[in-house]
C-alpha cells in the first residue's frame, strides 16, 4: 500500500474532527440525527438528510455537496442568541417534536473564539482540514493519553480519598442511570479500569455534569469545573503532573 500524501492525511484529519464536532454537538444538545434536518426543512433553510448527518458523524460521508454545509451552518446560525419566545414562531405550531426538544433546554450553538456562529464556510474549512473546530467542541482524546485522564477524573471526584469514603456522594452526582455505564463508571472512579479514549469522549459531558452537582453539592472537596473545555483542559494538566515530577525527580 503507497503511503498517504500530506493531502489525504489533512483530509483525514478534518474529517475526525468534523466528525467529533457533530457528535458532541448532538450530544450536548441532546438531538437525534434528524433534528437539523427537520429544522431545514421547517425553516427552509436547506435540505440535508437524517443519514447524511449520522455518516458525518461516523466519517463515512467522504464528498458531501455544499448544500449540506449550507445547511448545517444556517440552522446554526438561526440558534445563535436563543430566544424560545421569537425562535420558536419560526416553527409549525403543531405536531412538531423539534419544537418540544427546544423548548426544554435553550440548544448550544457551534461559535468561534469570538463567540459568533460558525457558518458554512468554516465548517467546510473544519471539514477539509484547513481549520481546527472551536475549542468549546475539540474535545478529541487521544488514546495515549487516556489513562491519565481517568486517573486525573478519579483524583478530581473523589479529592483523592479512598473510593469507599465518597463512593456514596459521587455515585450520588452521575446523572446516568443506565446500570452498566454506572458499573463502569464505578470501576474508573475505584481504580479497577479506565475508559478507552473512545469511551471517555463519549463520557465527557456527563463527566462534566457530575463534577457540576458535586461542586454544588456539600462535598468539601468538590472543584468547580468550569465549562467542558476547560474541565477537560484541567484533567490534562492534573494528569501531566506525576509525568513531569518523575522527570525533576530523575
Amino acid at each position: 500500500m503507497a503511503p498517504r500524501t500530506r493531502l489525504q492525511q489533512q483530509l483525514e484529519s478534518g474529517r475526525n474532527a468534523f466528525a467529533h464536532l457533530l457528535r458532541t454537538w448532538h450530544q450536548r444538545n441532546g438531538w437525534p440525527h434528524t433534528m437539523v434536518p427537520r429544522l431545514g426543512q421547517h425553516l427552509q433553510l436547506g435540505r440535508v438528510h437524517a443519514s447524511q448527518i449520522s455518516m458525518l458523524k461516523h466519517r463515512k460521508l467522504a464528498n458531501p455537496g455544499p448544500e449540506v454545509f449550507l445547511t448545517i451552518g444556517s440552522v446554526n446560525r438561526w440558534l445563535r442568541h436563543w430566544s424560545p419566545d421569537r425562535q420558536l414562531r419560526d416553527l409549525p405550531p403543531a405536531n412538531c417534536p423539534e419544537a418540544d426538544l427546544l423548548r426544554r433546554a435553550p440548544p448550544a450553538a457551534l461559535l468561534d473564539e469570538a463567540g459568533q456562529p460558525l457558518g458554512a464556510g468554516q465548517l467546510l474549512e473544519i471539514f477539509t482540514g484547513l481549520a481546527t473546530p472551536p475549542p468549546a467542541f475539540d474535545l478529541r482524546i487521544a488514546e495515549q493519553e487516556a489513562s491519565a485522564l481517568c486517573g486525573a477524573l478519579s483524583d478530581w471526584l473523589t479529592g483523592r480519598q479512598p473510593w469507599r469514603q465518597c463512593k456514596d456522594q459521587v455515585l450520588a452526582a452521575y446523572p446516568v442511570e443506565r446500570p452498566q455505564r454506572r458499573q463502569q463508571f464505578e470501576a474508573v472512579l475505584s481504580g479497577q479500569k479506565d475508559y478507552t479514549a473512545a469511551e471517555l469522549e463519549a463520557e465527557l459531558d456527563d463527566l462534566h455534569r457530575t463534577a457540576c452537582a458535586m461542586a454544588e453539592g456539600t462535598a468539601p472537596w468538590a472543584q468547580a469545573p468550569g465549562t467542558v473545555d476547560q474541565f477537560l483542559s484541567q484533567l490534562r494538566q492534573q494528569g501531566c503532573e506525576p509525568a513531569a515530577a518523575g522527570v525533576a525527580s530523575g
